[in-house]
């Protein structure tokens, strides 16, 4: 029994599991359809410039898995908020660094590399005339995001480089944002 412990303790790297990290991999190169995940969330207005977003669910392989989060977002006192909780802009930010982060520490983790610190520092500016309608010149988005990762650990500067170039290859959010993607939107007004 201890040995089976300390086996599951040398499995994992930067507080992942590499062993069910391998068991995935398999079970996915086996059935592709396991490889399907799809995410839902659900936003409410809560007043002014306040929503509220609830996770409840996601399906991966066909398997609806329960979950139960809430999201607030707010905007700032500048611009017409109560500075209860990040924008919009704030919470697109942080979606993709969140992903991006798992790519750079799963990265490091299935190369043995062990991670002392990974930050990432996003910027981005855009022009509140496009999303105010006040010039049609002027775009309602970013025309760039610029984004700093920060990181330290056992790896020498080109396995964090080839990391970095799997990141930018494989990571859905920085496809998202990076990439056009189709949106289907649906109006359904309620009586």
């Amino acid at each position: 029994m201890a040995e089976a412990q300390a086996k599951k303790t040398e499995s994992r790297v930067n507080g992942l599991d590499l062993d069910a990290l391998a068991n995935v991999v398999e079970e996915i190169q086996k059935d592709p359809a396991k490889a399907k995940v799809a995410f839902r969330v659900t936003s409410a207005w809560k007043g002014q410039t306040k929503s509220e977003a609830k996770v409840t669910s996601y399906t991966l392989g066909g398997e609806e898995i329960k979950r139960n989060f809430t999201i607030p977002v707010d905007e700032p006192l500048e611009l017409l908020g109560e500075n209860t909780a990040p924008n919009p802009q704030e919470v697109l930010m942080t979606a993709l660094n969140a992903c991006i982060m798992v790519g750079y520490v799963a990265g490091a983790a299935v190369n043995g590399i062990t991670l002392e610190k990974v930050e990432i520092e996003t910027f981005g500016e855009l022009d509140l005339r496009g999303f105010l309608g006040l010039d049609e010149k002027v775009k309602p988005g970013y025309d760039s995001i610029r984004y700093e990762v920060r990181i330290k650990g056992s790896g020498t500067p080109e396995q964090f480089q080839e990391i970095h170039e799997n990141v930018i290859k494989t990571s859905p959010n920085y496809f998202n944002v990076s990439q056009p993607i189709r949106l289907d939107a649906t109006l359904k007004v309620e009586s």
